[in-house]
């Protein structure tokens, strides 16, 4: 198994999208980038730690290649907004892959490129950053679209498009057919 630290806005959207992707074993939200040792979330969103909300997925590479995972990550997310997805604003929604080793910057390196050459006249403002520290995210984030998320206004208004865009985009990395 290999393991991708991706933050692409609100952890509860990435989580979402990347649980139904093919491959993927497990996904845990958490923080990581920042200044702080073991943040909690009030401290995360504050924005004063500097940590991303993010995921770190564990995939099966025989299913699923990291530059796949990238790809999909790059595609259910807005890579050009800086520092905010939607309505969440500020550095701990940014855009950015934490890559584990010199093979997965320059596969991050390659992703950033070829999503800034599908898409003329936009750029992508994703970070690549680290090594940095991981810091899971508190119990009752993990898994949080599969519980309280079926029940939270936000994430209702939020999750939902992504998912959407996920199995028109990206069918051939669907989990199952939905």
């Amino acid at each position: 198994m290999e393991q991708a630290i991706v933050a692409g806005g609100c952890f509860w959207c990435t989580e979402a999208v990347m649980k139904d992707v093919i491959g993927v074993t497990e996904v845990e939200s958490g923080y990581i980038g920042g200044n702080a040792a073991h943040p909690t979330y009030k401290e995360v969103c504050s924005g004063v730690t500097g940590h991303a909300e993010a995921v770190r997925v564990t995939y099966d590479a025989d299913q699923l290649s990291y530059a796949d995972l990238l790809d999909v990550f790059m595609g259910t997310h807005d890579p050009s907004q800086l520092n905010r997805q939607g309505n969440d604003v500020g550095t701990q929604y940014r855009s950015a892959i934490f890559p584990l080793d010199d093979d997965q910057r320059a596969e991050a390196e390659a992703a950033i490129a070829r999503w800034d050459a599908e898409h003329a006249g936009q750029k992508a403002v994703t970070t690549i950053e680290g090594p940095a520290e991981w810091y899971p995210a508190e119990d009752y984030h993990q898994e949080y679209w599969e519980g309280e998320g079926q029940r939270n206004p936000y994430c209702l208004a939020v999750i939902p498009p992504k998912l959407m865009k996920l199995r028109k985009s990206f069918q051939k990395y669907l989990k199952t057919e939905a």
